[in-house]
């Protein structure tokens, strides 16, 4: 939604941009990039308050800018990430990804409300009322994600409608609950039909035919877990906004990237989902995207229009996402189109400095006391052969969240299964955080490589339990423990001993040190890890994602383990 102006403020706008009174800022002479034509021209950009008011004309302005050898493009959208993905809260998110061109951000903060609730919800609004970028939050639809897990918290419809007209909120967040949209679970339809006349977002990994039907029919507009050239064709045909991703952990831009064309970008946008501070400092943010995207033979016009104009118009902003005037003046200054090299940031009219973060109001942290499980014995880990065999063992497959169930021979000895390092099959456990109860359930996953010791994580999407895979049972509680004496986060142990950690105590999913210091901190841990044998680019993250029972094919909660497929446990 537009601001409303009043008429002072439009009579001054008219003046600057007739060039009649100075513009409060103006940047000289600069390469302006046409989304309309792909076309470069060379000209002035003024800007009135936090808005563009002219282009390509002669300006003078109480501030200029000189933007020979540069050129100017729209900030970029992330159209769908989480905030805590990034292991940083909100107001570290925007300073992390700002200087990088990204000036507005669509975020769904469904993983501290899985863990607090209403509380969590209210602090990422908090945040986005002062962050540099337009940080807007979609009201978190899956809380929890499925009735196959414990969560910290429930939000039912009623939980969510004080929100939905709040100025930063678009509308519903990512409907991770399929099944309960097809059998029209009564919770799930009080959901759709409260938000049935606002943005929906979508979550719906290999859906198709009929099903995929009933899904969009139901409101939901946009996936952005589409994994295949094959899978968003079909999608796209039936109406949806494809979101393409390029995580941490979730790939897809390779397998989609033929799809970025002069014909279908008005209906794809990227987005980033679950990016670290460590792979934005080495890779960058939807800069990288973008660049990415141009590597792989994608028009610099179509890479560009995904990151902005598409996404703009998807979410109904239709102030921004192009260099133009009335247009939002959030704006990526480049040295080069093509590497998407960025000399400098412009966001609601005002150049990007450190000095716009340090004076932001602080917004108190919550969740500090979130980690509920009291410390474990190593017997905890003890996997009996039950009555029906060993189970199923989960496949994970570098570079995605999709995983396999496979049908492999389990070592066991004197009647428990143990982890056979030799074939890569280790134990794999998870253990229920927001209570005192002491649930866990526990599997066997084939992919991480380790070859000594355990890791053991506080992030484990959506409910966000304790997450843990080792060689020993001894380490996988040492881990735990640590995990506990740090009120959440990261830890790898070997031989009885805590060899690297990382902390994130709010709600165990989010630091509150700067994005740099997690940055180290992700450093000085990925090579502990390493020295564990994995090869994996981010065990952690992919760990995390083992216990997502909306994700195909096979996973594990604190009940146990989940045939996603079937959509019940395992028995």
């Amino acid at each position: 939604m537009r601001e409303q102006l009043s008429e002072s403020r439009l009579a001054d706008i008219i003046d600057q941009a007739r060039g009649k009174a100075p513009a409060d800022l103006v940047i000289k002479s600069v390469g302006i990039f046409d989304l309309t034509s792909g076309e470069i021209t060379t000209g002035d950009i003024a800007i009135a308050g936090d808005r563009i008011v002219g282009t390509r004309e002669a300006y003078a302005g109480a501030s200029e800018i000189d933007g020979r050898g540069l050129v100017a493009v729209p900030g970029f959208i992330d159209s769908h990430v989480h905030c805590e993905s990034t292991l940083v809260p909100p107001l570290e998110f925007d300073r992390c990804v700002v200087p990088r061109g990204t000036t507005t951000a669509i975020c769904d903060p469904h993983e501290i409300c899985n863990v607090l609730g209403v509380t969590g919800l209210k602090y990422f609004l908090e945040c986005a009322a002062v962050t540099v970028m337009d940080l807007r939050v979609q009201l978190s639809s899956c809380v929890p994600a499925t009735h196959l897990e414990t969560s910290g918290a429930r939000l039912e419809a009623e939980d969510l409608l004080p929100f939905k007209h709040h100025p930063k909120v678009l509308g519903l967040a990512e409907f991770m609950n399929v099944p309960g949209v097809l059998n029209k679970d009564p919770a799930v339809l009080r959901k759709l039909a409260a938000f049935s006349d606002v943005q929906i977002d979508g979550h719906s990994p290999l859906l198709s035919s009929h099903d995929l039907n009933a899904y969009i029919a139901a409101g939901v507009r946009n996936c952005h877990e589409t994994t295949s050239a094959a899978e968003a064709c079909e999608k796209l045909a039936k109406g949806m906004q494809i979101l393409v991703r390029e995580g941490t952990v979730s790939k897809d831009l390779a397998a989609l990237a033929e799809l970025i064309t002069a014909d279908r970008t008005p209906f794809l946008s990227f987005c980033t989902d679950d990016r670290n501070p460590l792979d934005i400092a080495e890779e960058g943010h939807l800069d990288h995207l973008i660049r990415s995207a141009i590597a792989r033979g994608v028009r610099p016009l179509d890479a560009y229009r995904a990151a902005t104009w598409s996404a703009a118009r998807h979410f109904g902003l239709v102030d921004r996402g192009l260099v133009a005037p009335g247009q939002r003046a959030d704006l990526v200054l480049l040295e080069d189109l093509a590497t998407c090299k960025i000399h400098s940031v412009i966001c609601r009219g005002a150049p990007v400095t450190p000095d716009r973060f340090r004076t932001r109001p602080l917004v108190p942290a919550v969740g500090l006391e979130s980690m509920k499980l009291r410390p474990v014995m190593a017997d905890k880990f003890r996997m009996p052969v039950g009555a029906s065999g060993p189970p199923p063992v989960i496949g994970i497959r570098p570079g995605q969240i999709l995983t396999d169930r496979l049908a492999l021979e389990v070592t066991v000895r004197d009647g428990e299964m143990v982890s056979d390092v030799a074939r890569d099959i280790l134990k794999v456990a998870v253990l229920g955080r927001h209570n005192d109860r002491g649930e866990v359930g526990h599997g066997l996953v084939k992919g991480f490589g380790i070859v000594r010791g355990a890791i053991a994580s506080s992030i484990g999407h959506d409910s966000h339990n304790v997450c843990v895979i080792g060689c020993t049972d001894r380490d996988m509680a040492v881990a735990v423990n640590r995990l506990i004496e740090l009120r959440g986060g990261f830890a790898a142990a070997v031989d009885g001993t805590v060899v690297g950690e990382l902390a994130l105590p709010i709600a165990g999913l989010m630091s509150d040190q700067p994005f740099e210091t997690v940055e180290q901190g992700l450093r000085a841990l990925r090579a502990a890890v390493r020295g564990l044998g994995t090869q994996l680019h981010e065990p952690f993250l992919q760990m995390a994602f083992l216990a997502l029972p909306v994700i195909p094919h096979l996973r594990i909660t604190d009940k146990g383990l989940v045939d996603v497929d079937r959509f019940e446990l395992v028995a």
